[in-house]
């Protein structure tokens, strides 16, 4: 069974929803940046143990990756899972869990990579918004794409009752992409492309829908 380890920033829902889902994968430890980070306490009281490396300790972030690095493979993972983890990790990190590191974004990549992706996706018009499993590469919210889901943007949305319609798909979608790749159902290719051996070519989405 692969071994994973979970990084956090606050409550951690993801978090929360993995550890619900039981994906085939021995979740070794949940890590945060804030030694306050309330997920760390609900990690804690469903067994899976904890360490913080606090980020203001530090004066600059390859110090604080590379302190984050060792306390990572402590426990030897197969995976790395940023789940809401709020810093912006060096190249130096990333390559070194090159093809291991994961994220889950709030917007169909490409579109809306960053910051306030559900405002934006309200002043573009979208009829369709999302979220977005992909692996991590240097350059942010860029990463070759494991499994997405569309919500309908509905005419009397708002950024909180958008963001909540799509949390409820990131919610289903982490914990199925974790599950392929602990079962190598996906893989990576040398050339950075995701590989769907049973994908469904004939699949629609189409929004608003058709009339029938």
């Amino acid at each position: 069974m692969k071994t994973c380890v979970i990084l956090i920033s606050g409550r951690g829902s993801n978090m929360q929803a993995i550890l619900r889902a039981q994906p085939p994968l021995r979740i070794a430890a949940v890590l945060s940046n804030d030694p306050q980070a309330p997920g760390l306490e609900i990690a804690r009281a469903a067994g899976v143990a904890t360490a913080a490396v606090d980020h203001r300790r530090f004066d600059d972030r390859a110090r604080f990756d590379a302190r984050l690095i060792e306390e990572i493979d402590g426990f030897a993972p197969d995976l790395v899972v940023l789940a809401g983890f709020m810093r912006i990790l060096g190249p130096a990190f990333v390559q070194h869990y090159a093809g291991r590191l994961v994220n889950i974004h709030p917007s169909l990549l490409p579109a809306f990579p960053g910051l306030h992706t559900h405002r934006r996706a309200l002043e573009s018009g979208v009829r369709l918004h999302g979220c977005t499993v992909h692996f991590v590469t240097a350059e942010v919210d860029h990463g070759p794409i494991i499994i997405q889901a569309a919500v309908p943007v509905m005419p009397d949305d708002d950024e909180d009752t958008l963001a909540a319609r799509v949390l409820e798909q990131e919610h289903r979608i982490y914990p199925q992409a974790l599950a392929w790749l602990a079962n190598e159902t996906v893989s990576l290719t040398p050339e950075g492309r995701v590989t769907f051996p049973h994908a469904n070519r004939a699949a629609a989405l189409i929004s608003p829908t058709l009339d029938s």
